[in-house]
């Protein structure tokens, strides 16, 4: 079974690794989407794969470390383009989170990274 929870923040942020008169050279900010995918069975008792309350419980703390920040001042984020920012959440979710099997990152409706820790 697979379940999914979204989370949203806002943020600025700079690509630096992209030429000057690129437009994501300069600082911007974005209404970021996140999605936590976790997969493993259903509990009988509970009915959950995992609470969700639990999910959220443990990506708040990151989630807050995020939220209206500038992503480039956060340790492991100089270059926080959507795929480094989808494998920073990863990092620091997946020991939290045991069954967590992907991690979609919206820089807008249109756009995302997807990271399965592979």
């Amino acid at each position: 079974m697979k379940i999914t929870q979204a989370f949203t923040f806002e943020a600025a942020h700079r690509l630096p690794n992209v030429p000057a008169q690129h437009r994501c050279h300069r600082m911007h900010g974005h209404s970021y989407r996140v999605e936590l995918q976790l997969e493993g069975p259903v509990d009988p008792e509970t009915g959950f794969v995992v609470d969700f309350f639990e999910v959220e419980g443990a990506f708040g703390p990151l989630l807050t470390r995020l939220d209206h920040h500038c992503l480039n001042e956060i340790d492991g984020l100089a270059n926080p383009t959507a795929e480094n920012i989808a494998v920073w959440i990863w990092r620091h979710s997946k020991p939290l989170l045991p069954l967590l099997s992907g991690v979609k990152v919206f820089e807008t409706p249109h756009c995302w990274a997807e990271y399965d820790g592979g």
